[in-house]
């Protein structure tokens, strides 16, 4: 009976091992700037030893529009980019999205994270 509940029971752990957490570095309010474009800053972090950190693809999404990020210098796990916020803006919502590979049986697979929505407020 314990050799066939002991597999269910592991299957949590096996599951939950492998998920990628994005977390937000970038501060809730920026003041205004004449360029109307705000720097914002994400973190990359999971278990998942069969991750192709070199086919990471981050992106920040605004609305319909998808902006690339660069990786932060002497960081591993972090990227960084800009969001352009038109003058007169003073919220706006945006999301992290990273695509990447992973190896598996018969080569790599394709796969994705994406974060919850967070808000920047600018302030005058």
């Amino acid at each position: 009976m314990l050799k066939r509940i002991l597999p269910l029971l592991l299957l949590p752990l096996l599951l939950g091992g492998c998920a990628a957490t994005l977390t937000n570095l970038t501060p809730q309010a920026q003041s205004r700037n004449p360029e109307n474009l705000y720097p914002v800053e994400v973190a990359l972090n999971t278990r998942q030893q069969t991750l192709r950190w070199d086919s990471i693809k981050p992106q920040i999404m605004v609305g319909n529009q998808v902006i690339p990020m660069r990786s932060t210098a002497l960081m591993t796990n972090r990227w960084e980019g800009l969001i352009p916020v038109p003058p007169g803006t003073n919220i706006i919502h945006y999301r992290y999205k990273f695509d990447f590979q992973h190896n598996a049986m018969g080569g790599p697979r394709s796969d994705s994270a994406m974060s919850e929505v967070y808000t920047l407020r600018i302030v005058e």
